[in-house]
């Protein structure tokens, strides 16, 4: 929690693109600062230094502390001011408390001001971030754009294949993140296509991107070309439109295993990557994701903290007598949670992990309720890696469960 006991004013900002609304409040909760800051930094510097000078210690509180939030915080480091996040989560939850419906940017600096002066706790403290996490932060953000794009585009080729031909679609459709699809689908779009190309022609085409699938992946591309034998209407369009989507995917395909290397690198440079690629199912993005969200796990007083903000800590629904069981919150770094149950699924070839996993299958639980609880026991794991700076050892989950 933060400390607020020598802080002299409370300064919520609801942060915005050209301006940010400003509030500040005294601990006893006098109003002493209420307007618009614009969001440059002679602006912000100049408010800062006069707030200081003023009143003291100053605590500036955002509701959103990268993207357009970054700015205000730098500056307000720079002129000695201590600085604070307020999940928007837990902003809304507090919001809901004051009279009124209306929403506005001055209720929400004047609500953010309040939740930091009468309630600490609920601030997450923003430490100075390396230069090799801020730029792991930029190219995660990125990243994750390009994978949404190349969903998008990759749904896109489906339901058309789907639409025109569900054969081939079930044979291609899941198979489109590889080179070799994406590069048969550039030159030959439609059924027709494919089909007045021939066996040995796509084998040849198809075989230095992906020898050893290339034969068995033709004869399941015409074993479904023979299954339909009706021309949908539209087909022919399929030679227009699925041949420029296949180009944008392998670009955004190609986008991403750059920005692999690129983060890799960024890896590689930082204390703490071994420690986290060293637990099985830790990839590269997986731990680039750890050191933007986590870092070095200082900020959490313990793993169940720690689990509470990955949104992976179990809560129960219970009304005196009635208990409803535990469920998975909807709340937490969403980030972080999809990371450690993809790492979960991914980690199921080691051995104490598909130990627990199968455990937790005996006992009821279903495939995607083993591995939040597989996710969540590793998340102690994780945890003490961080707390020690020592590398997995599979003995370790019992040690840190205990």
């Amino acid at each position: 929690m933060i400390d607020t006991n020598d802080v002299g004013i409370f300064l919520g900002l609801d942060v915005g693109k050209s301006t940010h609304r400003s509030h500040g409040l005294t601990p006893a909760g006098k109003k002493v600062f209420d307007k618009p800051l614009p969001n440059s930094e002679p602006k912000l510097r100049a408010a800062f230094d006069k707030l200081t000078a003023k009143f003291g210690t100053v605590l500036v509180v955002v509701d959103q502390p990268a993207s357009i939030g970054a700015l205000p915080l730098a500056v307000a480091r720079d002129a000695g001011c201590q600085v604070a996040y307020l999940p928007a989560l837990a902003m809304r939850r507090i919001a809901d408390l004051y009279p009124g419906e209306a929403k506005t940017d001055a209720k929400d600096a004047a609500v953010i001001a309040d939740a930091a002066r009468t309630m600490p706790h609920t601030l997450r403290s923003l430490e100075v971030t390396d230069e090799i996490t801020a730029e792991l932060t930029v190219l995660m953000g990125f990243d994750q754009d390009l994978a949404a794009e190349a969903t998008r585009t990759s749904n896109r080729i489906r339901g058309l294949l789907t639409q025109f031909h569900p054969s081939l679609e079930r044979v291609l459709g899941h198979r489109l993140d590889h080179q070799a699809v994406t590069w048969l689908l550039e030159r030959h779009g439609s059924p027709a296509a494919l089909s007045k190309a021939g066996r040995r022609r796509l084998v040849e085409l198809i075989r230095p991107k992906a020898p050893r699938m290339a034969t068995r992946l033709v004869d399941d591309i015409f074993a479904a070309l023979d299954e339909q034998t009706v021309i949908a209407p539209g087909t022919g369009t399929l030679d227009i439109v699925v041949p420029s989507l296949a180009r944008s995917l392998a670009a955004v395909h190609e986008q991403r295993r750059t920005l692999e290397v690129q983060i890799s690198q960024l890896l590689e440079a930082h204390p703490l990557s071994q420690v986290l690629t060293s637990m099985p199912g830790v990839g590269v993005r997986t731990a680039a994701v750890l050191l933007v969200t986590v870092g070095d796990g200082s900020t959490f007083p313990s793993a169940a903290h720690l689990a509470s903000y990955a949104g992976l800590a179990p809560a129960t629904k219970s009304s005196r007598t009635s208990i409803h069981g535990e469920h998975a919150p909807r709340s937490g770094n969403r980030q972080l949670k999809r990371a450690m149950f993809l790492s979960a699924f991914a980690a199921l070839h080691d051995p104490a992990s598909r130990t627990y996993y199968d455990t937790c299958r005996t006992r009821g639980k279903t495939h995607t309720q083993a591995l939040l609880r597989l996710a969540r026991h590793r998340i102690s794991v994780l945890f003490a890696m961080l707390r020690d700076g020592t590398f997995y050892d599979p003995r370790q989950p019992e040690a840190a469960t205990t």
